[in-house]
């Protein structure tokens, strides 16, 4: 089985379609059961869009948030997507001394 999965949804067919790849780390990816995902958003989707629609999948993204970074930078929900980004999904971390 590939690194990534497919995250399928019903995109109007009217809309635009834009893919973006999300990258899911340690209790994230563990609830998933994925690594990555390529998941389909109409365009003009945000990054609160795609939390919205994997909460369902993954509800630890609403109720224990970390950290999420677009392209490689920390960003908020309001951050608008593009055909081809990388959403990475970073849990809280707790431990050491």
């Amino acid at each position: 089985m590939s690194a990534a999965h497919a995250y399928t949804q019903r995109v109007p067919d009217t809309a635009r379609q834009i893919c973006v790849r999300v990258r899911l780390f340690a209790a994230y990816r563990e609830a998933a059961g994925a690594r990555a995902l390529e998941v389909p958003l109409s365009s003009g989707s945000t990054l609160t869009d795609l939390t919205d629609l994997l909460a369902a999948r993954i509800p630890a993204l609403r109720t224990a948030p970390g950290l999420v970074a677009l392209n490689q930078t920390y960003v908020t929900g309001a951050a608008a997507l593009q055909d081809g980004d990388e959403v990475a999904f970073i849990p809280p971390v707790s431990g050491g001394a």
